[in-house]
C-alpha cells in the first residue's frame, strides 16, 4: 500500500541528500580557496575526507531507507537490504565519530587539557562498541542491543560536553564560540538520546519479551539480513522512524560538514596522555 505521507517524507529525504552533497562540495571549495597555512590545514583536510564518507553514507540511506529489525525497506533491491544498509551506516558513523574525536584531540592539544585528550580517545572506543551492539541487534532482532548502542552514543556525547567545558578556560574568544556551539549540540543530542531514543528501544525490547518473540542466531541473522526484506510505503511502518532519520540525515550531516571549518591554533601545546 502506497501512502502519500510516506512518499512525501521519502522525497524530502532524497532532496536533503542532494542538498547535503552540494553543501559539502561548496564547503570543500571554499576551504580550498581560503586554505590556511600552518598546522590547521591537514586537520581540516582529514575532516573533509571523513565528512565525505558520512555525507555519502547518509545520502545512500536517504535514497534507500531501511527499518532494520523488521526488515522494512522502500525499494525492492538487494542494495536496500539490511546487511548493505548497516554496513554503509557503520562506515559513516565511525567516520563521524573520528571527526568528533579529532576535533576534541586538536582542542586538547591546543589548550593542554589532559582530560579532553583522554575523552577524544574514549569517544572512538565507545562508538566502536556501540556499532558492535547495533550489529547484534540488527542480526538477532534483539532491541536490547539498540538500547546499549544508543546509551553509548549518549554517554559519548556527555563526555564530549565535559571535555569541551574543560577546554573553555584556556580557549580564545573565537574558540569559545565554537565551544558554545559544540556544548549546545552535545547537550541537545544527549537529551534526545536519553529521554527519547533509549526509552523507545527499551519499550520495544520489553514488548518483544512480553510477546515471547523468537530471536535469530548471529549466523541465521546474517543470512536473513542479506536476503529478506519487506517493501512497504505504509506510514504506520515508518512513522516511528521519521524524527530520528530526518534529523540524522540533515542536522547531523550539517554538523559533520561544519566540523571541517573549525580552525586550530598554529601552536599546539604538548600534552601527555
Amino acid at each position: 500500500m502506497t501512502d502519500a505521507n510516506t512518499l512525501t517524507w521519502w522525497h524530502l529525504l532524497c532532496a536533503i541528500a542532494g542538498l547535503n552533497l552540494i553543501a559539502w562540495t561548496a564547503s570543500t571549495a571554499w576551504l580550498h580557496r581560503h586554505r590556511p597555512d600552518g598546522t590547521t590545514w591537514p586537520h581540516q583536510r582529514l575532516q573533509l575526507l571523513l565528512s565525505a564518507l558520512y555525507v555519502l553514507g547518509c545520502g545512500y540511506r536517504s535514497f534507500l531507507p531501511v527499518f532494520d529489525v523488521p526488515r522494512v525497506v522502500m525499494v525492492d533491491a538487494w542494495a536496500s537490504s539490511v546487511l548493505v544498509g548497516r554496513t554503509v551506516a557503520t562506515i559513516a558513523e565511525l567516520s563521524f565519530a573520528a571527526q568528533w574525536a579529532l576535533l576534541l584531540r586538536g582542542g586538547a592539544l591546543a589548550t593542554g587539557s589532559r582530560f579532553s585528550l583522554r575523552v577524544a580517545g574514549a569517544v572512538v572506543a565507545l562508538i566502536v562498541i556501540a556499532e558492535v551492539n547495533s550489529w547484534y541487534a540488527v542480526l538477532t532482532t534483539r532491541n536490547i542491543g539498540h538500547v546499549v548502542e544508543e546509551t553509548l552514543w549518549g554517554a559519548a556525547a556527555v563526555l564530549s560536553v565535559l571535555a569541551l567545558f574543560a577546554l573553555w578556560p584556556r580557549a580564545t574568544a573565537k574558540g569559545r564560540r565554537w565551544l558554545a556551539l559544540g556544548i549546545t549540540a552535545g547537550l541537545l543530542y544527549a537529551a534526545y538520546m536519553f529521554f527519547i531514543d533509549v526509552p523507545m528501544y527499551w519499550a520495544r525490547w520489553v514488548a518483544d519479551q512480553a510477546a515471547g518473540r523468537p530471536y535469530a542466531t548471529l549466523a541465521a541473522g546474517v543470512a536473513d539480513a542479506a536476503s529478506r526484506w519487506h517493501v512497504s510505503h505504509d506510514w504506520a511502518h515508518w512513522r516511528s522512524e521519521v524524527v530520528w532519520m530526518t534529523s540524522y540525515f540533515s542536522v547531523a550531516v550539517w554538523i559533520s560538514i561544519g566540523m571541517a571549518h573549525a580552525r586550530l591554533p598554529l601552536r599546539l601545546e604538548r600534552v601527555r596522555p
